[in-house]
């Protein structure tokens, strides 16, 4: 069971994830040692799984940012799936849903023409529906 502190704990980590054990401890009240076992605990416990970066994809040249509502032609997903493996290059999240369609893409794409190929592409696994993020 998670205290106080490992709450708060998570809380920084969440914050900023390359914060020191010295420096994560004096915001949760422990010294470095106490706040660096915790956190080992916490992975240990399976709680904390890993740590992310957050990648600036219009500072990389990816401008357009789509979210793509994904209908499969059949019962069997696997030829979808196996046609999403191929595209991580675009693709930041694949999730599978309920609800209306079968999964939701989050892509980034640098142009109009490989977003077009893109679902060019995709069509011959499945059936979509496009949003564009106006502004985030």
């Amino acid at each position: 069971m998670l205290d106080q502190t490992d709450m708060r704990i998570l809380a920084e980590l969440s914050k900023n994830s390359r914060i020191t054990k010295k420096e994560l401890g004096e915001k949760v009240h422990l010294t470095g040692q106490a706040a660096a076992s915790r956190v080992a605990k916490l992975e240990d416990n399976g709680v904390l799984e890993g740590y992310t970066i957050k990648v600036n994809q219009a500072k990389l040249g990816c401008f357009i940012h789509a979210f793509i509502t994904i209908y499969t032609n059949s019962p069997s997903h696997q030829p979808y799936l196996s046609f999403i493996r191929t595209q991580d290059q675009y693709l930041i999240n694949n999730n599978k849903i309920s609800g209306d369609g079968c999964y939701l893409l989050e892509c980034r794409f640098p142009s109009n023409e490989l977003l077009d190929q893109f679902l060019v592409d995709l069509n011959e696994h499945a059936n979509y529906k496009l949003s564009i993020v106006i502004n985030n």
